[in-house]
């Protein structure tokens, strides 16, 4: 594609120097741009991509987008206003606008997000539109999977990956969308269908800085929703409303609320699974689910409602999410042993709560909690986890997470005034962490090992090792029971 054509849909742009390139790509980092690819120089955490472009363009770029012309000799910059909204329009020009091809559902929220796509999508598949993935733990394409390095990926990779799912003849497509992703324009220009708030609790204030702000964040998902779009909502969540203020999309709550759409009558869960009764408008859905713990029941009831505003069947939406297991989300490890050990991604205190509460339900005996704090992320929730571990635990292991540049003593001396005089441990290695606890559990137990959940990795000052809390506590349990 020529500069000249990939520009067609890009306002308020001024191009500084002359010519009409082929351009064979997009790239954000000037270290691994390839020749005729055009660099969009965009703000990160940690630098500024307008430092960058002149080693871009002596690593082969054709052209660069900024905000703020930079002073090189024969080089082709294209001045907008925003480049990062620039970075999702010329991705979805160059991919040849794949998000139009698909039915695209997005969901937002602090906790549920995985769960609930991973639900959607066995809908969707049951109902034979052969959807993609976008997500936490992976990306699936329809005809091959992607690790997933980023939940929402930046606009040049989500567009690439829409491209690839509707390659691979995809009829839709369902993904994570965060806070992240649409506060720095991600999923900027995407026209959604169905739009999914699961709930708001604190979570990223090292980015967001306030609670407003994160709201907002969320709140772009269903400010840009058309009218014929859907947007469902939790309508127990006391942030719905504030969320929904700019929205004109048609609204559908699920909920304990009398007021629901989707209605939560009962629900039970236990080792074996779930069951759930919803109140639809079509009559009551009564639903077997392999999932475990109650907060699975607002994510199957959002997931139930997108079904059903797509037009599926019932029957065929409680046939799809009978089987569905969601890697690292309360996934049980059993290797024989006579007390529960369970692995999740919980890393924000009410993510935590949920688990840890629960956990409670499925414990004859002692609950104990293995958790830390990632390092480089919000600080004020470190003595709230502290807290909701020593309330609802029986004991508390404190250790590291991702400590990423922090020591990790210094995290944990920030958790342990919430933990008080609570029992607990300190251990700062995780496996050793993940070894006292078990060594502790007894018949009845159980072990919770929270925080990481799917994650196959531990950084520690930028460095990422192989590290996975379900395989670690596998190769405990098999050496404890033999």
């Amino acid at each position: 594609m020529h500069l000249q054509d990939l520009l067609a849909d890009l306002p308020d742009m001024h191009q500084i120097g002359e010519g009409n390139p082929e351009i064979s790509g997009l790239c954000i980092d000037s270290r691994t741009i390839q020749h005729g690819e055009i660099f969009v120089a965009m703000s990160g955490e940690r630098s500024d991509g307008h430092q960058f472009v002149d080693d871009a363009f002596k690593n082969g770029a054709s052209a660069a987008v900024v905000e703020n012309p930079i002073d090189t000799d024969q080089s082709i910059q294209i001045r907008v206003p925003s480049t990062r909204r620039a970075n999702a329009l010329l991705a979805n020009r160059f991919y040849q606008n794949p998000s139009r091809a698909l039915q695209m559902v997005g969901v937002t929220g602090t906790n549920g997000k995985t769960s609930t796509v991973y639900l959607i999508q066995a809908i969707l598949k049951a109902a034979g539109q052969k959807p993609g993935l976008i997500g936490t733990i992976q990306h699936d394409l329809g005809n091959q999977i992607e690790p997933s390095n980023n939940s929402t990926p930046e606009a040049h990779d989500l567009h690439r990956l829409f491209r690839t799912m509707v390659n691979a003849g995809c009829h839709s497509a369902v993904m994570e969308a965060t806070s992240h992703g649409l506060a720095l324009d991600r999923v900027y220009g995407i026209a959604y269908d169905v739009a999914v708030f699961t709930n708001l609790t604190r979570d990223h204030l090292d980015y967001h800085k306030t609670p407003e702000a994160y709201l907002a964040a969320k709140a772009l998902l269903f400010d840009n929703l058309s009218s014929d779009a859907h947007a469902i909502v939790n309508v127990d969540d006391a942030s719905t409303d504030a969320l929904l203020q700019n929205c004109s999309a048609q609204k559908i709550g699920y909920g304990q609320s009398e007021n629901a759409t989707v209605r939560i009558l009962n629900g039970q869960t236990s080792w074996q699974g779930t069951t759930l009764t919803l109140q639809t408008p079509g009559g009551r859905l009564n639903l077997d689910l392999s999932l475990q713990g109650n907060f699975q029941l607002y994510n199957t009831a959002a997931a139930v409602s997108v079904g059903l505003v797509l037009d599926i069947a019932p029957n065929i939406i409680a046939n799809a999410i009978r089987e569905v297991r969601v890697p690292g989300r309360f996934e049980g490890i059993d290797c024989g042993q006579n007390f529960g050990v369970f692995v999740d991604y919980a890393h924000a205190p009410d993510g935590l709560k949920n688990v840890l509460q629960s956990a409670r339900e499925f414990t004859s005996g002692k609950l104990i909690c293995v958790f830390g704090c990632g390092g480089d992320r919000d600080r004020g929730k470190r003595p709230v986890m502290g807290q909701l571990s020593a309330q609802l635990a029986d004991l508390s292991v404190v250790t590291s997470d991702n400590p990423r540049t922090e020591d990790p003593d210094a995290i944990i001396a920030e958790i342990l005034p919430g933990v008080s005089n609570a029992p607990h441990i300190v251990e700062s290695d995780r496996r050793r962490a993940i070894e006292t606890a078990i060594a502790k559990a007894q018949d009845g137990d159980l072990v919770l090992i929270a925080g990481k959940g799917h994650e196959d990795y531990q950084e520690i000052n930028r460095v990422k090792t192989h590290f996975d809390d379900r395989e670690v506590a596998h190769e405990i349990l098999k050496n404890r029971v033999g």
